[in-house]
């Protein structure tokens, strides 16, 4: 058996579910895959296996999404809006019950610090199942006055979409996963979740929950495997209805492609490169603490993070020497540590990738002002980095998902709005400054789904969530997107 690293840091609870096989849940059973291959989960402090997970293939994809459609015509199809309801909130009590193991799943698998996931992934995990809970006895129709000749009654009603896949991110697997399942099911969809490769612990144990809190065979699926094997085949297979995809643009892309061909419904949040502009007037201590939290919380490997800062070339010397001095305090370590205040890159890969994108940086005349090399011998540690460059740059336009924060000056408040609008993401954005007036102004300029002023980062069920340009399509959270997961149909009676 392999040793489970961190074990020490583990509780009992953890480590008991951590040594059970982990296989595909497919109406509310764990089976194992068609053909006994398995991908490795690593532990990206260390680059040690945490162990290994059945890898779904063509057919097990088959065996999940008819799973999902038989359930829509069986005993979840049947289930009553007010029974979801409870279903829902049942869930969310077992997690908030069992929130440790959460935790620790999410830190171990994805490298976060354990206390992010204590004030965020699970919180956000836990409230969007309450959120939705409420929702599911609240889809209500309309009675239209007719104009027609004669007397008639029409009425519109919302119905489920169907099977819903719900393609989820390496970054905040639990949070994003429950931003999914909870308005789906909520409207009475079957998911046919697929988490990450690198990421699927939470997700296989959450499905294991739900069938703790009852939810009916089929109504929730969970199957693990590659993008290019499993995520392709869920996106192509004709019973799914819908697509909810997390990730990156040329993912989103594709999937669009696909979906056209029979016109899945689709919904899609993608990369950013966010503004987070502090204006001259800004309290500049508060404006350098909340431009840490926009870029290096979980380890930069956030699409919203604030990785454009846009500073007044008359302050900017003295927030680059504070941000400088607060980036080198970053204590840098095993997420499951409690001393940890920033992890790991999620992979080799990734950790290759994001160098690649600084030593391109420092060849294109970027200004290194701290960090920019790899932490340690073990893991895929990355120092937390800071750059002053010019607009032009790689560095300051694409997405690094790194803690990599790019320091842009700026002298005309106007031309600034234009610099900030002119990245092919709309995401987030953000703005500092004491006069409120300004910074309303100048949030309803900016091409973004969020912008906040005076803070970054906030975020909660009912709150519509999403982004402009090629930030995506849809809108997550809120009551924005149950529109995503019902049809509109309209009935007529002739009373005649």
């Amino acid at each position: 058996m392999t040793m489970i690293p961190h074990a020490e840091l583990l509780s009992a609870a953890t480590l008991s579910w951590l040594e059970q096989p982990k296989l595909l849940f497919i109406n509310n059973a764990l089976v194992d895959n068609l053909d006994g291959s398995r991908i490795a989960v690593l532990d990206p402090a260390t680059g040690a296996e945490i162990c290994q997970v059945a890898s779904a293939s063509l057919g097990d994809v088959d065996k999940a999404v008819q799973a999902a459609s038989r359930a829509l015509q069986g005993t979840w199809g049947a289930t009553t809006p007010a029974e979801r309801g409870r279903l829902l909130w049942r869930l969310a009590d077992l997690l908030e019950k069992r929130s440790q193991i959460a935790q620790e799943l999410e830190s171990l698998d994805v490298g976060k610090p354990l206390l992010e996931t204590l004030v965020f992934d699970v919180p956000q995990a836990v409230e969007h199942l309450r959120y939705f809970a409420g929702w599911a006895t609240k889809l209500y129709g309309q009675s239209i006055p007719s104009s027609l000749p004669g007397e008639a009654l029409a009425y519109t009603r919302r119905e489920p979409v169907g099977v819903v896949a719900a393609i989820t991110p390496w970054n905040f697997p639990l949070a994003i996963a429950c931003w999914k399942l909870a308005p789906a099911l909520a409207c009475g969809n079957a998911v046919v979740l697929k988490p990450s490769e690198l990421t699927p612990l939470t997700a296989l144990w959450l499905a294991e929950l739900a069938r703790e809190a009852g939810f009916p065979a089929g109504a929730i699926n969970v199957i693990v495997g590659t993008g290019l094997e499993a995520g392709a085949a869920l996106v192509r297979h004709p019973l799914v209805n819908k697509v909810s995809f997390t990730g990156s643009p040329r993912v989103g892309r594709e999937i669009m492609q696909v979906a056209s061909q029979d016109f899945k419904r689709i919904t899609l949040e993608l990369g950013g490169k966010s503004p987070n502009i502090i204006l001259p007037d800004a309290d500049l201590h508060q404006a350098v603490e909340g431009a840490m939290t926009a870029m290096f919380f979980n380890q930069g490997e956030a699409c919203v993070a604030g990785s454009r800062l846009f500073v007044h070339a008359s302050q900017s010397a003295e927030v680059l020497a504070a941000l400088k001095s607060r980036a080198e305090q970053i204590v840098l370590g095993v997420g499951l540590d409690p001393s940890t205040q920033m992890g790991p890159l999620i992979s080799s890969q990734h950790l290759e990738r994001v160098q690649g994108f600084l030593q391109r940086a420092t060849a294109d005349g970027a200004e290194l002002i701290t960090g920019g090399k790899q932490h340690g011998i073990n893991g895929y540690f990355l120092e937390p980095t800071i750059y002053k460059a010019t607009d032009t740059l790689e560095i300051a336009r694409d997405e690094v998902f790194a803690p990599v924060l790019t320091v842009l000056e700026y002298t005309d408040t106007e031309d600034l709005i234009r610099r900030a609008n002119s990245s092919q993401y709309g995401l987030g954005a953000g703005i500092w400054t004491s006069d409120i007036k300004a910074g309303i102004r100048m949030a309803h300029q900016l091409k973004a789904g969020t912008v906040w002023v005076n803070g970054y980062g906030m975020l909660e069920a009912a709150m519509p969530w999403g982004g402009f340009k090629q930030s995506g399509i849809g809108r997550e959270m809120g009551s924005y997107a149950l529109e995503h997961y019902t049809e509109i149909k309209t009935v007529w009676l002739n009373l005649l």
